[in-house]
Parts: structure tokens; sequence; C-alpha cells
């Protein structure tokens, strides 16, 4: 027999929402709470609204809240008086200081904002009673079931432990990740003249902190560490306060000789939440009710006050409250998703934090910086010259070159730029013989600009081919075709190298072209297929044979054979295709390598039969030119190939010879759940870099040259790859470097084209300007 509770928290939402939000309900006193409440009825004076907190009005778990210019900004817009009365309380600095091993580095001109959250709060509680808002402290808020039934508007801004979201989870549909540092969130009477990083390398292994001021004399100060680190250091006692006394000495030189203070803090493990839902009926979640984002972007109190601004306009702009909801989430959850991305971005720099200390300290405190990628390369040449300058120099940039266009040598290839044109499969071959579409379609490319300019996936046997489009090199005719293409970028484009990528399609082969049918197998014709196990792709897919024996042999020597023709067709560099899903890819994951024999079970397994084809086509390319790998660094689905299962994979083919690993993810698995964005996938280009010690080529929804910049920089990369970029705009390079203002050595405008390398004169504008301001 189910409880009275159980029965009224099984009751759903209002199915159908009121046309309009008169009575409100908001649960959860933060600041994005009172802030939407505050904004609703300023708004509508005649809104009944009423706020429901669990604790006292003065109760809070943090310090300091930082606040963004543009997230003042739109709280001055949407609410004059909330932001006069926080203006005269915000705390404000330009500097970062990042202290590593012994030495500060200062950058300015960031321009951060902070105020004391009991501040903040008192002054929305204040301004929520002079509109009128009925708030209720220290009380539990009713049950959710029973607020949608007697209101028109639930707002649920009750935190990360939102009962709301509980209540409704089917509806929500929430999930939670937790994260491998332990955090205590403290606090200390004087105030940090900067935000300030500093790190302690310990005997129980790396604590960093992170401080900031929020009132002239006082700063927030959290300090953190892996896990590992915690239970090693005797931190996972329940004796907090002698935990913050420990922290006060690891770091004293930080605080002054100054103690810390707690409220009521306990070590903790971040959470980053994601919600498939925000709103279900007439209840809404808001800020962290709704999702949540580390802390090391500053991001909580702000995401709320956004969306409390949201909300209250998307109220105020539709006709009904159900199209309101849907347009308050349409406009938060890009906004959100971004913000996201970049506190992962953040949260992973931290946790792998251990791998980049013994970097040049310039660059270290550049990567530190541009960790989220919401800070570039452009935006601190902006904010602070001199220290970008900085760290160009101690690079080794020349004056006036961006990181971009400094060479990079691989064994005996000298690249004049870290930009690469990304392999892309064309589909547009006959009978595997590359045309005059490739001729064009790749010399178009190294005419403009790029160091190295790669083919697309290239195979090496006619089973071995994805769709009937695909090149190959199993033919003399083949390699005559490839070697023309080579003679034209070599003859035609001085200083431009191009490379080849060999791989055999495996399980994903005999398919239509990508316009055809993504991954669809032919309506006829089909040939048979090969992998690892014998695992279709897709149920749609030819279950493909399982390699053994002499068809082993048999398929490293293809590789072996194709590797000939294209040494003597005049690449410069050979790729091995080992990512994706395709043959080889597909022996090294652990989700399309079922196999029981010697080239199945661990990674060492199944790294076994890949390398077996790399140090046979090693040994038959030239010595003098390098050779690449490109491999999925994750299958982004559960069981598969992990980021530190990358680490070893590029490890290994280091060891055999491997000049550079080009680091990509995913595509082995139909299944897969990437999480897409910009620049995604080069964190794992970073940690393959800095743990495997082996040179990478970035790739992943890089498009801008300031973000290549950024990257190479950083140190996150040695080579950047583009695709796409490349598919819009041909010469790319050329016109990045034109954006620069860089006419150096590290990009050549070909002699024909040289008449095209400033950018063409628009039309006038013959209006006059207004020159004086006009009377009141």
């Amino acid at each position: 027999m189910t409880s009275p509770a159980a029965r009224e928290a099984a009751r759903p939402a209002v199915a159908d929402p009121p046309p309009t939000a008169h009575r409100i309900a908001v649960t959860g006193g933060g600041p994005g709470g009172l802030y939407t409440a505050a904004l609703l009825k300023r708004l509508d004076p005649t809104r009944d609204i009423t706020l429901w907190e669990r604790n006292p009005p003065d109760t809070t778990f943090g310090f300091g809240v930082v606040l963004s210019d543009e997230t003042l900004g739109g709280i001055e817009h949407a609410d004059p008086a909330v932001h006069a009365a926080l203006r005269a309380h915000l705390v404000r600095w330009n500097d970062i200081h990042i202290v590593h091993r012994g030495t500060r580095h200062t950058t300015t001109g960031h321009g951060f904002a902070a105020v004391e959250r009991r501040r903040l709060l008192a002054l929305l509680q204040a301004r929520c009673r002079s509109l009128g808002v009925r708030l209720r402290f220290a009380t539990e808020a009713p049950p959710p079931p029973r607020l949608s039934a007697a209101y028109d508007l639930v707002v649920a801004a009750d935190g990360i432990h939102s009962t709301t979201r509980r209540t409704y989870a089917h509806a929500f549909r929430p999930h939670l990740t937790a994260h491998r540092c332990r955090y205590l969130w403290l606090a200390t009477d004087f105030a940090f003249d900067a935000f300030r990083f500093e790190f302690a390398e310990t005997e129980h292994g790396l604590m960093h902190l992170h401080g900031y001021p929020y009132a002239p004399d006082a700063s927030t100060v959290i300090v953190e560490m892996r896990e590992e680190v915690w239970r090693r250091a005797g931190f996972d006692t329940p004796d907090t306060a002698a935990s913050v006394d420990r922290c006060a000495r690891i770091f004293a030189e930080a605080l002054r000789g100054r103690p810390l203070r707690s409220n009521d803090s306990a070590w903790t493990t971040f959470r980053t939440l994601v919600t498939e839902r925000w709103s279900h009926g007439n209840v809404v979640l808001l800020g962290d009710a709704a999702h949540t984002a580390h802390f090391s972007i500053g991001s909580g109190t702000k995401l709320a006050v956004e969306d409390a601004v949201a909300l209250a306009a998307a109220l105020a702009e539709q006709d009904t409250l159900a199209r309101a909801l849907t347009a308050y989430e349409e406009e938060r959850r890009p906004v959100v998703a971004s913000t996201q991305r970049a506190a992962h971005a953040s949260l992973e720099w931290f946790e792998e934090l251990p791998f980049r200390l013994d970097q040049p300290p310039r660059r270290f405190a550049f990567d530190l910086l541009t960790r989220s990628r919401r800070v570039t390369h452009a935006g601190l040449r902006l904010r602070d010259p001199r220290f970008t300058a900085s760290v160009e120099r101690e690079f080794g940039c020349p004056p006036g070159t961006p990181p971009m266009f400094t060479p990079f040598s691989l064994r005996g290839l000298t690249l004049r730029n870290r930009v690469v044109v990304s392999p892309m499969d064309m589909y547009s071959a006959v009978d595997g013989v590359p045309g005059d579409f490739h001729l064009v379609h790749l010399g178009a490319r190294a005419l403009g600009g790029a160091a190295l300019v790669m083919t697309e996936m290239v195979c090496v046997s006619p089973e071995g081919r994805i769709t009937p489009g695909c090149a190959g090199l199993y033919t003399a005719r083949q390699a005559e075709a490839w070697a023309r293409v080579v003679a034209f970028v070599h003859d035609r484009a001085p200083g431009t190298a191009i490379g080849v990528q060999l791989g055999h399609s495996g399980r994903k082969g005999s398919t239509r072209r990508m316009w055809e049918g993504r991954d669809e197998p032919l309506p006829d014709g089909n040939w048979p297929l090969v992998a690892a196990s014998p695992l279709p792709y897709t149920p749609r897919s030819q279950v493909p044979r399982e390699l053994t024996g002499a068809r082993l042999t048999e398929v490293r020597e293809q590789f072996t054979a194709a590797a000939r023709r294209a040494a003597r067709a005049g690449f410069d560099l050979l790729e091995l295709h080992c990512a994706h899903g395709y043959l080889l890819s597909g022996f090294l994951s652990p989700l399309t390598n079922r196999r029981t024999d010697a080239y199945g079970g661990t990674l060492a397994h199944r790294l076994r039969f890949p390398l077996e084809v790399f140090d046979a086509v090693r040994g038959v390319w030239p010595g003098e030119r390098p050779m690449t790998v490109r491999i999925s660094a994750t299958d982004w689905a559960e069981g598969g190939t992990s980021a530190e299962d990358a680490v070893e994979i590029a490890r290994a083919f280091a060891a055999h010879g491997a000049d550079a690993v080009d680091v990509s993810t995913g595509q082995v698995v139909a299944a897969e759940r990437p999480r897409y964005g910009r620049s995604y996938q080069t964190p794992y280009a970073d940690r393959v870099r800095h743990q495997a010690r082996v040179p990478v080529i970035a790739v992943g929804a890089i498009s801008s040259w300031d973000d290549v910049n950024s990257l190479i920089l950083a140190g996150r990369a040695d080579l950047c790859a583009l695709g796409r970029p490349h598919l819009y705009d041909p010469h790319w390079t050329l016109h990045a470097a034109a954006e620069q203002g860089y006419d150096g050595p590290g990009v050549r405008w070909p002699d024909p084209y040289r008449a095209g390398s400033r950018p063409p004169p628009t039309g006038r504008a013959d209006a006059p300007r207004p020159r004086f301001t006009p009377g009141r």
C-alpha cells in the first residue's frame, strides 16, 4: 500500500499549461530564484508570486560570486534598480596571477567583478520585498504536484539537489556525471589583488588553489586535487577543521600566513548535470536545477541569472505559457551547452594537470588561460599584448610571426607552417583511379597555403573501398594518376607537401556514396567484407568475415604494395588509417574486436595486427619520409576505447617509428554519442601529446586561425588539420595570413595569385558623417 507522500509525488504536472502565468510559485532562494521572482513581478506588478526557501535568508554555502561584464549588462538592462544596488558593492580587478614552481606570471586586461554572496542575496531579497513578492524562508515548499495544481507556473530554482527535478525525473531525464577531483570551498580574511592560481607539488601529489577577492577584506579560496591525492594526503577523514588548517599551511605563501575558514563546507566532487528537457507542463527548471558547469569558469550564478532574464523575456514576448517555456529553452539551451563544453574542457585541464607542469613556464600560463577555449590567442593579444608577446618569444615565434606560421619538422620533412588539409573522402574516383576532380580539388588546396595537403583515404584493395567512388593504390594505373597529382603540387605549389592516407574499409565497406545514403549498403553489386570480428556496422550492414591466417597476411601485403606505389608516386608523407571503425581501427576497439586468438583480448593483443601492418609499411616506405597514424581516441560509447587506451596506442605506434599521431575520435560504432562542439576533439590530442610524448595532429571542428594559433602556442597540438573550412575556402591559409597581416616564409601566395593577396575594396559610403551632437 503506497503512502500519501508517494501518491502525491506520483501525480503528474499539469498536462496543458494555462495561457498566462499570473499565480507563480518559485522554489529556491538562491540568486536565480530571487532574481526570477523580482523580474517577473517588475514586468507585471499584478502577478501573485511566492518564493519558498528551506534555509534562513542569511544562509549560504559559498562566499563570493564572480559576474562577467556581459551578465552585469544584462542585469542593468532587465532591472536597473538591482544593477544600481549591486554596483556599489562590486569588487573589480583586471589581473590574473599564475604561480608555477615559484615563479609568478601576471597577465592583465581581463576585467573581473565579484560580490559577496550574502550581499547579493540580501540585495535581491530587498528588491523582491519592495516589489511585493512573498518570501517564505526556513520553509519547505509544498510538493511539486501540489504547486503545479495550485499555480499557473512553477519555477524550480532549487539547485543541484532539486526536489522538483527528482519528482519529475521521467520528464526532465537528468544525467549526472561525477568527476575526478575533490575540492573544498573556503575563504580568507584579506583580498587577493588578482585572480590567483597556485600549485603545490606535495609528497602526496599535486594540489592547486583558485582564489579571488569578493570584498575589500575577503577572498574566496578553493583547494582542489585529484581523488587519489586527496586520499593519500589523508583528507578523507571527517575532520573538516583539520583539513582547513592543513590547506592553510600548504598554501601559506599565497595566503600570506593567514588562516582559512569554511562555511559548513565539505570536500566534494563536482557533478555536471544535463537535463534533456527543462519544462514539463507548467513546471520549468532554472539554474543549477537544470544544468551545472564547473566552477573553474565561474559560471553557476551567471547562468542562473541569464536564465532568469530569458524566462522573464519569453513570458513577456509569447502569447501562451507553453510557447514561452519553449522559447525560453530554445534560447538558453545552446548557450548553456556551449558553456558546459567550455567548463568540461576547463575541468579536464585541471584533472590532467600533473602532465602539464613540465611545460615551459610561460607556455604553462598561456595553456591555463586558454584551457576552456573561451580565451584565445587573439583575445589575449588584445587584453595583454606584452604577456602574449613573451609567450610567443618563449615558443620561438620570429617577430611578427603568428604561431601557426612557424615551421615544424617530421623526420626529413620540414613543413613551413602548422596547417594541414585534413583527409576528406570525395567518392569521385572511377575504378579507384583519381581523375581531374582530384587534381583540381587537391591542387587548389595546395595552392591555398597549407603546409601539408592530405589525400582522402586511399584504399589498398578493391574490397577495401568504402564506396565504388573511393580512390585506390592497388593498380599501376591508379599510381600513375596519383603521380600526376603529386607532380602538380610539387611543381605549382612549391613548399607544399602532399601526403597519402592508406586504409581499408573493413566492415564499413560496400556502401553508397555519402550523398546517396550514408552507411547504406549498395542496392546491388556488393562485395564481401572482412573485419576483426564478424560484427555488422549497422543492422542493415553486411556481416563481415573474420580475418584469419592467410587473409591477415594478404591484407598486410596489400598495404605494403600500396605503400611502394605511393613512394614511387612521390608522396612526401604516409599516414596509416587506424581510426573511424575501418579495418585496422576495428582491431583496436574492444567493441569491434571480439577475437579470442592472439589478435584479440587485451589492448596489447588488439594492437598486434595494426602494428604488424605499420611495421611492414614502414619497412618499405623511404626512411627519410615521415609516417603518421590516425587513431580514434575514444569510441564515444560505453565499453569502448578510452582516453587512457588512446595514450597507450599512441605510445605503441611511436615506439614502432610513427613520427606523429593524428588524433581523431569516434565513427567506430553506429551507436556513438559524441560531445560535439568547437574543437571538441582537441582535448584528446592534447592528452596524447603530453602523456605519450609524441607529436600530434589535432582535428575536429577547428575552424578559425585564432583556434590554430591558440592550440599551437598552448602546446596542445603540433599541427592542426582542417577539413570543412578548406571545402568552404580552398585558400583558407592564405586568407588567414592576410587577415593577420603576415607575409613571411611560413606562407606564400602563388605568383599568379599575388594580385589577390589583399582584400578587394568594398563600395563607398558617400553620406556625410554626423559631426555635431544635437542639443537637448
